[in-house]
């Protein structure tokens, strides 16, 4: 399968005796569900700020489809990446429709207005997340897992082979991070898209993930499959607390269960 993403020796520090990123490699192929997990502090939001060009690390290099990200530029590296972040400002004075359709603008010239064929990509767009029904309000009147599918559309109609999510869902609740990751699951296998998601649920990972990258420390614990990674002692080791793993009841991929210490 080829490669859609190679992180090669990145290095990343603002003080050199406490590097956030010390030597992390590896490469996600396309079509893949790639999940960084990790501690706080771990380096996780560096390495995708990295990852889509808005950091400049010191050292090592960061290739998207063969090409450094270093030598594109943000127009073209827009039309491989698309970036989901955890949320936008609710203040914002736009609609839904006009936020979805702010992933056309990698592909529209410079002050150009929307074509007929821009507003069909959103409007399938906002059909795949189910948020067409929202198009005419604001950021502002949306839930949480409604504004978080409303970026995740943004980002499907801006039509990049790779999706990053930053945390997309920290604020939810179990039934809408269930609905995030199979709206995910269903665009990597109805669409080929790659996905990158930093995430800190880590049965959540387990579930969805084809492999993880363990982070601690801005180094690296483990990559793999969700059972070669989320072990026990990998887990102790990295989060300084006690867990019981065991098998999911439904699924083979490890269930990860917290262990007081009372």
């Amino acid at each position: 399968m080829k490669t859609a993403l190679s992180v090669i020796n990145l290095t990343h520090y603002y003080d050199t005796r406490s590097p956030i990123l010390a030597g992390i490699s590896f490469s996600v192929r396309r079509g893949e569900s790639f999940i960084i997990a990790g501690p706080n502090g771990s380096g996780k939001t560096t390495l995708i700020r990295a990852i889509c060009g808005l950091l400049r690390p010191r050292e090592g290099l960061v290739e998207v489809f063969g090409r450094p990200v270093r030598q594109c530029s943000k127009r073209e590296l827009a039309r491989d990446i698309a970036l989901v972040p955890q949320a936008l400002p609710a203040d914002i004075p736009f609609t839904v429709a006009e936020v979805v359709l702010m992933g056309r603008s990698p592909h529209l010239g410079l002050l150009a207005a929307e074509k007929s064929k821009d507003i069909e990509i959103g409007m399938r767009a906002m059909s795949f997340t189910n948020v067409e029904y929202l198009a005419g309000r604001g950021l502002h009147q949306l839930s949480a897992g409604e504004a978080q599918r409303v970026l995740i559309a943004r980002a499907i109609c801006q039509q990049s082979r790779i999706i990053v999510l930053d945390e997309p869902t920290s604020s939810l609740d179990p039934a809408h991070q269930v609905q995030v990751m199979d709206l995910m699951a269903r665009l990597k296998e109805e669409e080929g898209t790659t996905v990158v998601i930093v995430s800190h649920d880590l049965n959540l990972a387990a579930l969805f993930a084809d492999r993880i990258l363990l982070l601690k420390e801005g180094k690296t614990v483990g990559i793999g499959s969700p059972g070669e990674v989320l072990t026990r002692s990998s887990l102790e080791s990295t989060y300084g607390c006690s867990f019981l793993v065991d098998r999911h009841p439904d699924r083979d991929v490890p269930r990860i269960s917290l262990l007081p210490k009372r």
